[in-house]
């Protein structure tokens, strides 16, 4: 269980959510040791009547919770990155590269009751809010790492069926997971029915060195998906070709749509788009 976390001031904020207050914390001792102060930006809490966000900026939201059903996935980028059941329903391990507020690992904590899940965080003051937003503890379903994602990726053996990439610097993807090594790395872990999601968000025009090195590690099986309003996309690829237009995925669609309440139909049709419309570059 995390230490609770001392508080650094609280104050009133009326902007970007309407009313709402603002918590920020005193730094990590792991924090202190692993950079500078002068060159972090710290995370800090903006709470309202129904929502608590992490941010790091007041013109960025990291990470969104309603107080009413913490394990509700609110942002709309979240949930179209649990397109990944289309393709592997019932996975055993799933590694998530970017801690954040949590909501992807509590939401596949609460409803993937067979899949492991470690989540790998390189800040140590996110990690240590993780009680603020009501991670589980960890257990021998789920565990939370501290480490650089892409280190920690090169350093395993095992196999996983799930990789879920949604971790930014200041500018955007962060450097280590932006590399060629890295989706060599990814495509190398992952399984036969292996699928890479990473969301991408910071300055659209760096979007396309992503794609053409996730095509030299994954060959043609792989797209960019926009979000709503544009503000960020999702790239997914897969370890092997996908039948979009099979009945099989349409029914497995409908039924993932009935029991997780979220739009797979809708996402199996963007994927199929994307997948259609892009082609590696020659």
């Amino acid at each position: 269980m995390a230490k609770k976390r001392t508080y650094r001031h609280e104050e009133s904020s009326p902007w970007l959510f309407g009313s709402g207050s603002i918590r920020e914390f005193l730094p990590t001792a792991e924090s202190h040791r692993s950079e500078p102060r002068a060159k972090r930006k710290r995370p800090f809490i903006l709470e309202t009547a129904l929502e608590r966000h992490l941010l790091f900026s007041h013109d960025s939201v990291q990470s969104s919770m309603r107080l009413d059903d913490p394990d509700a996935l609110t942002c709309e980028y979240t949930r179209r990155m649990m397109a990944f059941l289309l393709f592997n329903p019932d996975p055993r391990e799933i590694l998530m590269i970017g801690l954040g507020g949590g909501s992807l690992a509590k939401f596949c904590y609460r409803h993937l009751r067979d899949s492991c899940m470690t989540a790998v965080e390189i800040d140590a003051d996110v990690i240590a809010l993780r009680d603020e937003f009501c991670l589980p503890f960890d257990d021998e379903r789920f565990r939370v790492v501290h480490a650089d994602g892409a280190r920690y990726l090169a350093d395993r053996d095992e196999k996983l069926d799930v990789i879920l990439v949604d971790a930014f610097d200041h500018e955007g993807v962060a450097p280590t997971l932006a590399s060629s090594e890295f989706y060599r790395h990814a495509a190398a872990r992952l399984s036969e029915q292996g699928v890479l999601v990473m969301n991408l968000s910071g300055e659209p025009t760096r979007y396309d060195a992503h794609l053409q090195r996730i095509y030299d590690a994954f060959g043609d099986r792989a797209a960019l998906v926009p979000v709503c309003r544009g503000e960020n996309e999702l790239m997914f690829a897969f370890k092997r070709d996908v039948p979009f237009e099979s009945e099989e995925l349409k029914l497995l669609a409908s039924t993932l749509e009935c029991t997780l309440s979220l739009d797979f139909p809708r996402y199996r049709n963007l994927l199929a788009s994307a997948l259609r419309a892009e082609a590696p570059a020659a």
